[in-house]
């Protein structure tokens, strides 16, 4: 019988979680060191290629406090969490890491289970997918199906982007003009006595491959998902890039999916169209949902993991955008601002120190975006990262913004040394600004108004 451990991220208090074999699972979860090496856990955001730290440096639990039984087995063990959010299961242990901002209601079948609607809404808003009902998905593995087919949509664009995946085929000919390699034993079979046609083989591009039917054939699930149309037919990018795709496979038999399963289960994407390899690993977790779910091998890792603090800093980048903030994309080395006036004088520097990449900052403000726990504190080094940013950007306000679930206030802080020279009294603070997140609703509807709300609120404390 499944053991189903429920965390939240930054937990700061220990959970214990007891039983020889739970405890035994949960640690070689919290082992794991390369993340990546597992396929069949999908880890977020790094398949999008964009975030600007390593998840697969994070931990997805961290253990300490083992203790043994008097005949020498696990006994129990102490588990905390940081910014990774997701599920993950390991033999008969499916452990859930939800945002701390998670409610638990009562489902149709009067079932009690945590609903995740703050990870749902950053998903939502970050991938563009207008999600409808969350009523559908009451258990764990059914929240992590929903979770693949929300990033489909991100994935075929970004593929897609690239052009339409194509590869060699080698096609069997038998007609008169001969264009290519003569097939000997095949002539001997086919065309004596001579009737004036020769077997040959010819290779040629083709758009239609085991690649393209992988994700006709996802596409075809989707269309049979309780929302999966909808998020087919969520933009008009997202519906292109699927017309493509039909048009270009003909060959579609959906009695074959297991043969294509079988042809994509080892990635082989051609170097030019790198960014479908994410989307062939992706094609292949939905469609093999039911075995992954049934079908578990032992000690085999599994699921799906979200990094919070990626998560929150690109959700705020949907809000302060339309605020004239910019988002430095510090991995790719875009966006950044120099620290130097003359170039010639980073080279005395750790290269490290040439460009600044805050969090957000436009003219006159710049952003720190904090997924976790603040406490009523800011580090120190937190503090002296912005304050550093203030000063080589000359800009008069500075500050931080974090999810709350409390009814914290917006505090404002006077520096001293240069915030005294502002004029008229107004520069050189720095703001700690509490970001709403509803607790205690019932329904997504309710849930999604509740946070428009907050984020006019903070659009209104930024300007």
């Amino acid at each position: 019988m499944t053991k189903f451990i429920h965390l939240t991220d930054n937990l700061q208090n220990p959970k214990r979680v007891e039983g020889n074999k739970s405890v035994e699972d949960v640690l070689k979860i919290a082992s794991i060191g390369q993340l990546k090496n597992h396929p069949d856990l999908l880890i977020f955001p790094d398949s999008f290629s964009e975030s600007s730290r390593s998840i697969y440096d994070l931990s997805i639990v961290n253990a300490k406090n083992l203790q043994y039984s008097d005949s020498g087995k696990y006994a129990s063990v102490d588990v905390t969490t940081g910014n990774l959010m997701g599920f993950v299961g390991i033999n008969d242990t499916s452990l859930s890491i939800h945002s701390r901002f998670t409610h638990s209601r009562k489902g149709s079948n009067g079932d009690e289970y945590d609903q995740d609607f703050f990870l749902y809404y950053m998903l939502q808003k970050i991938l563009s997918i207008n999600v409808l009902s969350l009523d559908h998905a009451n258990n764990q593995d059914d929240k992590i199906l929903d979770f693949l087919l929300f990033l489909f949509p991100s994935m075929l664009k970004k593929a897609m982007s690239q052009g339409l995946y194509k590869e060699y085929k080698t096609l069997q000919h038998d007609d008169a003009q001969v264009h290519g390699v003569i097939n000997i034993n095949r002539v001997i079979s086919n065309d004596i006595p001579f009737h004036g046609r020769i077997s040959y083989s010819t290779r040629q591009h083709s758009y239609d491959n085991s690649i393209t039917q992988l994700i006709r054939h996802t596409i075809e699930y989707l269309k049979h998902h309780p929302f999966g149309a909808s998020i087919l037919s969520n933009d008009q990018e997202t519906k292109e890039c699927v017309s493509l795709i039909v048009s270009s496979t003909p060959s579609y038999n959906g009695r074959e999916r297991e043969k294509v399963l079988k042809q994509n289960l080892k990635p082989k994407v051609h170097p030019y169209f790198l960014k479908y390899k994410d989307l062939q690993h992706l094609c292949v977790r939905i469609l093999r949902h039911e075995s992954l779910k049934y079908g578990k091998e032992e000690n085999k890792v599994y699921g799906i993991l979200f990094d919070g603090a990626w998560l929150w800093e690109e959700y705020l980048n949907t809000i302060l955008k339309d605020l004239n903030f910019k988002h430095p994309q510090n991995k790719e080395s875009k966006g950044g601002v120099r620290m130097f006036e003359k170039p010639s004088d980073e080279d005395y520097f750790d290269n490290n120190s040439r460009r600044m990449y805050p969090d957000f900052y436009r003219k006159d403000y710049i952003l720190d975006a904090k997924y976790k726990h603040l406490n009523g504190n800011v580090g120190r080094e937190d503090l002296y990262q912005v304050v550093s940013y203030m000063y080589c950007m000359d800009a008069p306000l500075g500050g931080y913004v974090y999810p709350d679930d409390g009814n914290n206030i917006l505090k404002k802080y006077k520096l001293a040394g240069k915030g005294t020279q502002y004029l008229d009294n107004e520069g050189g603070v720095i703001s700690v600004i509490p970001f709403r997140v509803p607790q205690n609703i019932e329904d997504w509807n309710s849930f999604a108004t509740a946070m428009k709300l907050s984020e006019q609120l903070l659009a209104t404390s930024l300007q």
